[in-house]
């Protein structure tokens, strides 16, 4: 193994999302208000700050406020409130629109704030550069590192310059090791990193399954007559049958854009099911396409989405380190909201992590952290809807009649009525029935103008990744995909993908394979997540790959 140079900090952080880099500064705003010095390193795998982040997104200013109190002066991107809120459901050719009266308070978007989450992030990035925090994007946290107690010490980077046989090119650098006193991973949901972590320290152990959804977004910039700054429209039904759960956004924002995404649970039963195709045929929808007549699309990403809630979060610390954000799944499904909870459970981490260091402790487990999650208010956030996504178990309308019950309750201090946890009891792989039993879905041809196909939208994702590099796409074993997935399902990874990353194609001699097109991934993690036999494997590619969302 080639010999791997070695940096010191107090605290790593991997990921430069919400969650990693608040605590960053926060770590950087005890220090300077105790007089000390922490040094602090943020990793990011993104070419730049910012450029993996996708998200709807309305805006809570909650945590934002705590960590600035002044973030309007500073300018924060904070600068299309909430204007009007509507909620609709849609039917194939008509949309209903709930009143707001019927809605609980929880679900209204007043003093919230329209934004790009991207944009977002690389303010904060400037702001923890301006502190003294290290902020290296395009590094890629690849291998965790362990003292010879099994606590966590740190991370790898990735090799650079590696073919993909596996062997160096020109201008290959070996990857650099980070040590630190503690380690806080910000990966974001699915995070490599954050899934060994569960395993080697069982942090699982007694809590649900976790569960997903998958959000596809686009961004568009719509004609001036057409744009109603601060408005929030979602949106359930239409085109998804009662057997599959999801629902939609469209927020309009800053100079004539409108922000349009479709979620997707990842529970769904039927392999047909394509949610890219879903979403292009939800914006077709008579109360939906008027908003988008004579606009241009501009930007296309794809993300997945924690949505378990409080019975699935794992344990949060271990020796070492911590979980943060999305990676632990601080989402609250119901307001589609997390950024708020990744902040501040970002925040709560670093005040544990500063007062072990100002005692002298390394490498131990951050107790405190849990117990300042469990009195916070996101704790609160998560309790007051931990049975509406569950409830979803029953059907959609039954499960939102439910979860509408269960809010109000809490809205109306009655919540000690539903005592109960409902319980995510499988697995989103798991949910998969065989092909034939299942519904065949037609899906129209795009047209160009509303809807399109996978190629172009990746297109707009600005996804690159260097071609002679190794797949970081993986599969266990090579064979499952056609004598299992394509037999009982039906190939169900070409269509759950949002990329077009797995295409089965003739093989030669006959019969099919699957081929896996890395250099078009978005890093949405869907496949590592929905895989039947759970036998793809998402591994870290080169830092610097992948999408580059400028403004999602």
């Amino acid at each position: 193994m080639t010999d791997r140079e070695s940096m010191e900090f107090d605290v790593v952080i991997v990921g430069a999302g919400p969650a990693g880099l608040a605590a960053a500064i926060r770590l950087k705003q005890l220090a300077a208000a105790q007089d000390q010095e922490v040094s602090v390193c943020v990793l990011e795998k993104g070419a730049e700050v910012g450029a993996h982040i996708l998200s709807g997104a309305v805006i809570d200013p909650v945590a934002i406020t705590e960590l600035f109190p002044d973030w309007k002066e500073r300018g924060a991107p904070l600068d299309t409130p909430v204007s009007e809120d509507r909620f609709l459901i849609l039917a194939q050719d008509k949309a209903h629109q709930i009143p707001d009266w019927l809605l609980p308070g929880l679900m209204s978007n007043h003093g919230m704030y329209i934004s790009s989450l991207g944009r977002i992030c690389r303010w904060l990035g400037e702001r923890a550069e301006e502190l003294g925090v290290d902020v290296f994007p395009g590094f890629a946290a690849a291998e965790l590192l362990f003292d010879e107690n099994g606590a966590v010490r740190g991370v790898a980077t990735g090799d650079m310059g590696i073919g993909r046989d596996g062997q160096p090119r020109d201008g290959f650098a070996p990857g650099m090791e980070l040590h630190a006193k503690y380690t806080l991973f910000g990966e974001g949901c699915r995070g490599s990193l954050s899934q060994q972590l569960m395993s080697r320290f069982n942090l699982r152990d007694g809590v649900d399954p976790q569960v997903y959804g998958l959000g596809i977004k686009e961004l568009w910039q719509v004609p001036k007559e057409r744009h109603q700054p601060g408005l929030v429209i979602h949106s359930q039904g239409w085109p998804l049958q009662a057997d599959a759960g999801g629902g939609s956004f469209l927020y309009h924002f800053g100079e004539d854009l409108v922000s349009v995404g479709f979620v997707v649970h990842l529970s769904y039963e039927n392999p047909h099911l394509s949610p890219f195709e879903e979403m292009q045929r939800f914006k077709t929808h008579p109360a939906i396409r008027g908003y988008f007549d004579g606009g241009k699309r501009l930007a296309y990403g794809a993300r997945a989405i924690n949505e378990g809630g409080l019975q699935s979060i794992p344990k949060l610390a271990f020796p070492g380190g911590a979980l943060i954000g999305c990676g632990a799944g601080f989402v609250n499904l119901p307001r589609i909201k997390g950024s708020h909870n990744a902040m501040k459970t970002g925040m709560l981490a670093a005040e544990a992590a500063f007062g072990a260091l100002a005692t002298g402790r390394a490498h131990d487990e951050l107790t405190s952290y849990r117990e300042a999650f469990r009195k916070s208010w996101v704790y609160t956030d998560l309790y007051k809807v931990r049975n509406v996504k569950p409830g979803l178990k029953w059907g959609m309308w039954p499960g939102t009649i439910h979860g509408g019950l269960h809010m109000w309750l809490n809205e109306l201090g009655l919540g000690g009525l539903v005592g109960w946890t409902l319980r995510h009891k499988q697995a989103d792989h798991e949910a998969l029935k065989p092909a034939a039993q299942m519904r065949r879905i037609d899906y129209p041809k795009p047209d160009g103008v509303l809807t399109f196909d996978r190629n172009s939208s990746v297109y707009l994702s600005s996804t690159n990744h260097e071609e002679d590099q190794p797949v970081h796409l993986q599969l266990r074993d090579p064979a499952i995909p056609v004598q299992y997935n394509l037999a009982r399902f039906d190939g169900p990874e070409s269509r759950y993908c949002p990329a077009g990353v797995y295409e089965f194609v003739d093989a030669e001699g006959g019969g099919r394979r699957l081929q896996i097109n890395a250099q078009n991934c978005v890093h949405c993690k869907t496949c590592d997540i929905k895989d039947p036999r759970q036998n793809i494997h998402w591994v870290t590619p080169e830092g610097g790959g992948g999408p580059n969302y400028s403004s999602m």
